[in-house]
């Protein structure tokens, strides 16, 4: 029998619980004992005995953190139900300000056992997609990228997201950020980004940039009007991260507020057909993306990497080009994610790394910063 080589076979039992195992290492690192500890509890009781149990341990996908994300689309889905209210005992597990907003992981064990079988139908449509969770938190290092773009051009932005999900990352000059010291944005934002700051304060950076045009592009865009949608976003917030549950729901309401735009397509073709190697006078483009580039394959990253080096090529001071990206260097979570940016006026292209990030943007490290293009 030949076999059917367009279906990939299913992966590795071992390797499925292992990727619950990776997942909880990452929440544990990133200030979510209550999900990593759902992690590990679902990666070691999954069993064929329930529906949920056969499609998660039949998997076809790289289970890990930086494939499918399968972890956190069962997780997302159980904190929906409990969100929702649909089971009393599971929302009772749940972090809460009644229980010090850890959860009750005692309980947790057998609750979680039945709602993996009477709620089948609502976490079998949470396996279908992986989790977007558009973290807003991340608009606080990228507005230093921006703050930086604006210091090095003396122009306003034109913003070009890819990954952007909701497009709750493309309003930052709606924000209120804190950055070394210094406060940048609007008063009286309904968003104030507060980043622990390590390293050296900015330096010379302009109290603002202007935003001229805002547009991005995902896979599955969310359409944020939508209360069910939103819902869904919330749902992959970790439980026990009571302050971006809060953050998400006000950036929720700025974006709703100041209108997005996120098209469906993939980012290549997106990239090709809107980055036009042509001259754009007074502006600067700025592709950027945050904790995306892991997801894409090598040729959308190498098609990219051309369409920017094309379109860099034919730049002047007055016309210049950015590619601003917030993105992991290395496997070791503890070492955050890198913001680089590399910018063309004319004789680029120059590069920077302007700082490691946490990667939820909860701090902002410049010690080892390069502020001067090379």
């Amino acid at each position: 029998m030949i076999p059917d080589l367009a279906t990939p076979a299913p992966v590795d039992e071992a390797r499925i619980r292992a990727a619950f195992d990776e997942q909880a290492l990452w929440c544990e690192r990133m200030g979510s004992p209550f999900t990593a500890a759902l992690c590990r509890l679902l990666g070691r009781t999954l069993d064929d005995g329930t529906a949920i149990g056969r499609r998660v341990l039949a998997w076809r996908e790289a289970p890990e953190p930086a494939g499918s994300a399968l972890a956190l689309r069962l997780c997302g889905g159980l904190h929906f139900l409990a969100m929702r209210g649909a089971d009393a005992e599971l929302s009772a597990t749940w972090p809460a300000p009644g229980n010090g907003g850890r959860g009750d992981l005692a309980a947790l064990d057998g609750v979680v056992r039945r709602v993996l079988v009477e709620q089948a139908d609502v976490l079998d449509g949470f396996l279908d997609s992986p989790p977007q969770t558009n973290e807003v938190g991340r608009s606080g290092p990228l507005v230093l990228g921006f703050l930086t773009i604006a210091r090095l051009t003396g122009l306003p932005l034109a913003l070009y997201e890819l990954g952007a999900s909701a497009g709750l990352n493309q309003v930052p000059d709606r924000l209120r950020v804190d950055l070394g010291g210094r406060t940048f944005g609007r008063k009286g934002a309904l968003v104030h980004l507060t980043p622990e700051w390590r390293g050296p304060p900015p330096a010379d950076l302009p109290d603002s940039f202007e935003v001229i045009a805002r547009r991005g592009v995902d896979r599955a865009p969310l359409d944020i009007t939508d209360d069910l949608v939103a819902k869904r976003l919330l749902a992959y917030v970790w439980p026990d991260q009571s302050e971006r549950i809060a953050r998400l729901k006000a950036a929720l309401a700025t974006a709703r507020t100041h209108g997005v735009m996120v098209e469906r397509g993939e980012a290549a073709d997106w990239v090709e057909a809107n980055l036009h190697p042509l001259l754009m006078l007074g502006y600067v483009r700025v592709l950027y993306h945050s904790v995306t580039a892991q997801y894409f394959d090598a040729d959308t990253a190498a098609r990219i990497a051309a369409r920017m080096q094309a379109a860099g090529a034919l730049t002047s001071p007055q016309a210049p080009l950015a590619h601003l990206q917030m993105e992991k260097a290395d496997t070791d979570p503890e070492r955050g994610m890198e913001l680089r940016l590399t910018l063309w006026r004319g004789a680029g292209p120059e590069r920077l790394l302007l700082a490691r990030t946490h990667p939820h943007g909860a701090w902002i490290d410049t010690a080892a910063a390069t502020l001067t293009p090379s």
